[in-house]
């Protein structure tokens, strides 16, 4: 039996990994985080720590001994006003770098970036090559130099999660899913681009793959995860809307650069909108990743996206009951 630390465990990634850690291995879990778990069971597992006090992480890092470190705690929302903002993922991995040298039986850590330490459509040379647009990837930027300056002397690789969505998730798609479900989708005319998306247990299996994997396939390695096949959002639109008995009509685009527009100028005042510019560009701009280097470790992604999106209607639904 290993003991595996989970750093931001309460969140939709390590809501799922718990849960499949709990279901499918005998190991001795902790979650550190900030914030209550999801579920109910997983209290248990739980620890209110933050990553910016490096006393309080120290005493938890000495005091459980962890073979294994999944580092998926962060501030990830695009609302900061300065990098400082986003001083929980700098500060925090920083601390855990520090305070993991006091763990003794350490075997291996896996710690969370972000396919926004690029903006969306731009392909890098390589994976020093980077062109974040917000703050919040400005931030994944510095987490990931900081990782590779250190260069720890345990097993060690970093993860690029891509568009992951499925049950416990949050923004944006679980608006996207309620969006097609209230009959306010509207696929914007013939503005169609493809992206790289993850079904949340593809998204565990490529991680539970890097942790068990042999060192020298995944030690000081980048890795995006997300599904294999990149596709339309107008694609996973008429699937859902299939399976729910929904009709997606077309509407020219420029509609949508005036709601945009509207979106931009409500948010000056402060007033939450469901489109902007912003989101606009990121809807209708290719982001497809190269996935070979995970595709190597963890061949056969376990679910399709319609299975996928039916588990994930199902738990919508259940939610939505409460």
């Amino acid at each position: 039996m290993s003991k595996v630390l989970i750093t931001g465990g309460s969140g939709f990634i390590g809501t799922n990994l718990i849960e499949y850690l709990i279901n499918h291995t005998y190991d001795e879990i902790l979650n550190i985080d900030i914030t209550k778990p999801k579920i109910k069971s997983h209290y248990k597992f739980w620890k209110n720590v933050n990553l910016t006090d490096k006393k309080d992480l120290l005493n938890v890092i000495e005091g459980f001994q962890p073979d294994y470190v999944i580092h998926l705690g962060a501030r990830t929302d695009l609302n900061g006003r300065c990098l400082m903002d986003y001083d929980a993922n700098i500060t925090g991995v920083s601390n855990l770098l520090d305070t993991l040298n006091y763990a003794s039986n350490l075997k291996r850590v896996i710690f969370a970036s972000s396919m926004y330490v690029c903006e969306p459509g731009y392909i890098p040379r390589d994976f020093d090559d980077y062109a974040p647009h917000t703050l919040y990837g400005k931030s994944k930027v510095e987490t990931e130099k900081i990782i590779k300056a250190r260069n720890p002397q345990y097993t060690w690789s970093i993860i690029r999660p891509t568009s992951i969505w499925g049950p416990w998730f949050g923004e944006p798609y679980n608006r996207f899913f309620h969006i097609v479900l209230s009959h306010m989708y509207f696929h914007m005319g013939k503005r169609a681009c493809k992206k790289t998306y993850g079904y949340i247990d593809n998204a565990i299996y490529q991680i539970m793959s890097i942790l068990n994997a042999e060192p020298e396939k995944v030690n000081r390695k980048i890795f995006y995860i997300g599904d294999y096949e990149a596709y339309p959002i107008t694609t996973w639109a008429n699937e859902i809307a299939a399976i729910e008995g929904i009709h997606i009509p077309n509407i020219p685009f420029w509609c949508f650069k005036v709601v945009g527009w509207v979106g931009d100028l409500l948010k000056k005042f402060g007033i939450s909108f469901p489109m902007t510019s912003f989101r606009l560009h990121n809807m209708t701009t290719d982001n497809v990743h190269n996935l070979d280097p995970i595709k190597e470790i963890a061949p056969n992604l376990p679910v399709s996206r319609i299975e996928g999106t039916k588990a994930t209607l199902d738990w919508i639904h259940k939610q939505d009951k409460k």
